[in-house]
């Protein structure tokens, strides 16, 4: 009893000693009151900071050794590093590369789990998927000792053979600005500071550090600025990183138009502005545009332009020193709101399998079924052959190249790849379709062919009940594709199988559209994109039917380059020398972007904007739509039941398309939902329609314009079968977003 007492004593004076501790450091450092705003607390500490230390805030350094040069001290090896200030308790920023998963290594070398890439994440058209995967990958940042993630690509799909397409969320800025919004969401909520970019118009590789993306205010408002827009609004993103391009002549980073009066003052974003890594080429004109943070100044950019010459600026008048104390106010706010100072990161044990559960998820959720002839799929665990063919499906799935490339536990799978160098090589994860499909279904003969021969692949084909031909695109950072074709001799070796055995089915690892040829010759394809940690075992219970493909189209898929706006793409393709357009004309389809695009045009792509079949079917009635509210407070709703006719479980992605009046005959996305039916149950829905999709924005006026008429809103499979639609006259407002 005595030592009991004793215990109690001391654990008593334990808890007052660290109240004590608490009401000391509160008082020292009023920064660290918890209670306090963040902005309150930045203020507070900014009073604090020496001029020296403001200057060293608004630059970071390479966080890892670079073409000779060290690691930093403190560094993580990671992308970028600005030291802490421990004396006021500022932790430091280790900042790493983050599109699909951690990407820098930590010392530690246990690698990191990928999700699927950013297309996939966005064809599950499921908000909590994107929110599930980033909190997933925060989560790992936060136990490698990251506190910031460089991810949260939106850039829209102008481009389809746009090397980093795999990296962004689709053409649509509606549903890409929505689904990134909760992936930056899902990180931050891992107390973990995300970006989003790359800031604006950034929607090629090719030249893409010179090249001016030219696009008139209002079509990029209607269109790359609101997927933006809605991700800052949503998801609050700590940072903004701006991209290397130009955008109508002026280089995004000082780009004043999109940085200060578009961004901090239209949108009301209260973080902090980054370069990309490169892109800084001014100390004035960039810090009075509103860049807040050079990015790994002295190793990508011409000169740390934050150093000395913007110190030399503030003491000439050019820059006044508000502008320094705004720039360093926005960065100590953003680690204030999502937690960096009181939730610092510590290096902990990766929970793996648990995080390949999550990437396998969102690969089920996002794969797309394209094509399902005669019924073939979901296959039959009672088959006696089954053969895999190409693109290495026995040891592992491929992964997309450049700086969002995630090392995995495990390591590369497939090695030898090329390109040898960044942005290769070629990432094979170590995620074996073949042993999943063994797993899954140990009664039947499932054998692996490598491909490289026509012949001997064709031979295996024949042998099978079923062939399943593994096809693949590496795409990556710094070049775009030069064309849609498949590489190396592919497209005859699906040729081959699928005149060997008529029950083939093509399964793709790619990072866009791709032509097939082959199409009507194989009786289905699934759109596995880059199927991430887990993308073996979703592969698999994907065509066994242990999970139902629900996975929409993010993206038009052209017949050919014909259709596009810009057919040609000079300089493209993997170490093409010649010299890149100075221009990109976007003025050509202006906000209609995608599928827009192809209505406007009255073309048929091969696969439309939000396709995707399911082992299930789904019907619409009773289709509604009306009006609450008036003016900036009016509210567009639509009800109506859906019905899963088929005779297995299934998840619907019902999606509501409005056009304008007045003429306007391009439909835009302006909501949906996704939902589980179980065969026959009926549920009725009722959505709220984003008026900002059916309004203009008027750049005289500045600001939306919602016009007065008769708006046509239809409930619909994807953006070119609508299963029922509605009429609502609307009355002229200034829609909020």
């Amino acid at each position: 009893m005595k030592n009991a007492v004793s215990k109690q004593c001391l654990l008593g004076l334990l808890i007052a000693s660290s109240l004590c501790s608490a009401a000391i450091s509160a008082a020292s450092l009023p920064w660290m009151n918890l209670s306090l705003r963040p902005d309150k607390r930045a203020h507070l500490l900014e009073a604090h900071l020496t001029q020296a230390q403001k200057f060293r805030l608004i630059r970071s350094d390479y966080g890892s050794t670079y073409h000779g040069h060290g690691m930093p001290h403190g560094a993580l090896g990671s992308a970028g590093y600005v030291p802490g200030i421990p004396s006021l308790k500022v932790p430091a920023l280790q900042e790493t590369d983050a599109g699909m998963g951690v990407a820098k290594p930590h010392p530690g070398g246990e690698g990191a789990t990928s999700l699927p890439s950013g297309l996939a994440s966005a064809a599950s058209w499921d908000p909590k998927v994107e929110f599930d995967g980033g909190a997933m990958i925060g989560a790992e940042a936060h136990a490698k000792g990251f506190d910031v993630l460089l991810a949260g690509g939106v850039d829209l799909l102008r481009e389809p053979r746009n090397g980093r397409n795999f990296e962004y969320a689709g053409e649509d800025p509606l549903l890409a600005g929505t689904m990134v919004a909760q992936a930056v969401r899902g990180i931050q909520s891992q107390h973990v500071i995300s970006t989003v970019k790359h800031y604006a118009i950034n929607d090629q590789e090719t030249g893409r550090t010179t090249i001016s993306s030219e696009l008139n205010q209002a079509a990029m408002r209607e269109s790359d600025l609101l997927a933006f827009h809605i991700v800052v609004t949503e998801g609050h993103p700590g940072a903004v990183m701006c991209s290397y391009n130009r955008v109508n002549g002026t280089y995004a980073c000082e780009n004043k138009l999109l940085l200060d009066q578009i961004l901090k003052q239209d949108w009301g974003f209260r973080g902090f502005v980054m370069s990309d890594w490169g892109g800084t080429h001014s100390a004035t004109k960039a810090a009075m545009a509103g860049l807040d943070q050079e990015s790994a100044a002295a190793d990508f950019d011409k000169q740390v332009y934050f150093g000395k010459p913007l110190r030399a600026a503030v003491a000439d008048g050019a820059v006044p020193q508000s502008r320094i104390d705004d720039m360093v106010h926005r960065i100590l706010r953003s680690m204030f709101a999502v937690g960096v100072f009181d939730h610092p990161p510590h290096k902990q044990p990766i929970a793996f399998a648990t995080d390949r559960q999550v990437a396998q998820k969102t690969e089920e959720a996002g794969a797309v079924l394209l094509r399902n002839r005669n019924g073939l799929l979901p296959l039959s665990v009672n088959l006696h052959h089954i053969v895999l063919i190409g693109t290495h499906a026995d040891k592992g799935v491929l992964s997309g190249g450049g700086s969002s490339t995630v090392r995995p536990s495990g390591g590369n799978v497939v090695q030898d790849g090329r390109p040898a160098q960044w942005p290769g090589p070629p990432m094979y994860l170590p995620s074996s379709p073949l042993a999943a499909f063994r797993r899954l279904a140990p009664k039947i003969n499932v054998q692996y062919d490598s491909g490289a021969n026509l012949v001997t692949a064709a031979r295996a084909a024949a042998k099978a009940d079923v062939a399943i031909v593994f096809v693949h695109q590496w795409m990556a950072e710094s070049f775009d594709r030069a064309s849609l074709e498949l590489p190396n001799n592919q497209n005859a070796l699906v040729e081959a199988v699928a005149a060997a055995n008529p029950r083939t089915i093509v399964v793709l690892e790619n990072g866009g559209p791709i032509a097939m040829p082959w199409l009507h010759k194989v009786d289905a394809v699934l759109e596995a994109w880059y199927p991430g940690a887990g993308g073996g075992p979703a592969i698999a219970r994907l065509l066994f039917g242990m999970a139902n493909p629900s996975g929409h189209l993010p993206l038009s898929w052209p017949v050919s380059l014909s259709q596009l706006p810009r057919p040609k793409l000079p300089a493209a393709g993997y170490g093409n020398k010649a010299p890149p357009p100075t221009t990109v004309d976007y003025n050509i389809e202006g906000p209609d972007v995608g599928y827009r695009w192809y209505q406007k045009r009255r073309l048929n792509p091969l696969f439309p904007f939000g396709f995707g079949l399911s082992y299930t079917h789904f019907a619409y009635t009773h289709f509604y739509a009306h009006v609450h509210g008036s003016g900036t407070n009016m509210r567009v709703v639509v009800d109506f039941d859906i019905r899963n006719t088929g005779k297995r479980s299934g998840e619907a992605v019902p999606q509501i398309y409005g056009t304008p009046p007045n003429g306007d005959t391009t439909r835009r996305l302006v909501a949906w939902t996704k939902l589980s039916l179980a065969p026959g149950q009926n549920r009725y829905v009722h959505l709220v329609v984003a008026t900002r999709s059916l309004a203009h924005y008027d750049a005289l006026a500045h600001r939306w314009q919602l016009n007065s008429g008769k708006y046509k809103l239809e409930v619909a499979h994807n953006a070119m079968q609508a299963d029922a639609q509605t009429a609502l006259s609307l009355s002229a407002s200034t829609p909020l977003l």
